[in-house]
């Protein structure tokens, strides 16, 4: 220690600044590499940190990761499944199609048959068949409820509107009315000076009558 201070004491003012200059940027590299590892040790602690206040916080991935699937599409296809269902072209198609497995299963050799009577396998195909087809069909009622009950609350709407404009427009049919009764019509004018012309003409006689005494006198 006595050799570094006499060692500095022989350096010039340039040199001591430099040196100093060097000490202070090694410790400012040590504290910034004491401070990432304090940062690195909370984060790992805390878990990782929220980017943003306003946003929701996202859901932590689970163990099991469950598939996701479009709503719309799964309804669209299942109100394509519950058409056909519905129409004679499947009763068709399902009938030809249990007629084709009972005499596959009677009429064939025993060693090409795979399902004997009592059709087992049969029997639980169309157990599957219909328990897949009442959901489907559910959920389809369900999408064709959802769409009348909009479409009936836009009719609700679109009458609502309909009843107020006709009793806008009867209010100004009736002021329209109103204003007509106290204004003069042609026909109310045409009496008038018909009156008006009855009275000048009396009026016109009587000057006449009275002229002619005086003019005898």
């Amino acid at each position: 220690m006595d050799a570094d201070r006499k060692g500095r004491r022989d350096e010039s003012p340039r040199q001591r600044l430099q040196s100093e200059l060097r000490e202070l940027r090694q410790l400012r590299e040590l504290r910034g590499r004491e401070g990432g590892r304090d940062r690195r040790t909370e984060i790992s602690v805390a878990g990782p940190a929220r980017t943003r206040l306003d946003q929701p916080r996202t859901a932590r991935p689970g163990l099991i990761t469950l598939p996701s699937y479009d709503p719309e599409a799964f309804g669209k296809l299942s109100e394509r499944i519950a058409r056909f269902l519905g129409t004679g072209r499947f009763i068709v198609w399902m009938t030809v199609v249990i007629i084709v497995w009972v005499a596959w299963n009677t009429l064939l050799p025993e060693n090409v048959r795979f399902d004997s009577y009592p059709f087992i396998f049969l029997t639980l195909v169309l157990s599957l068949q219909a328990s897949y087809a009442a959901p489907l069909i559910l959920l389809a009622q369900n999408r064709q409820d959802n769409r009348d009950r909009v479409n009936m609350e836009q009719d609700r709407a679109r009458s609502d509107r309909n009843i107020a404009d006709t009793e806008y427009l009867t209010r100004e049919v009736a002021a329209l009315r109103h204003g007509l009764g106290e204004v003069a019509t042609r026909a109310f004018i045409a009496s008038e000076l018909g009156s008006i012309r009855s009275e000048l003409q009396s009026l016109l006689k009587e000057i006449d009558e009275r002229r002619e005494p005086s003019e005898t006198l």
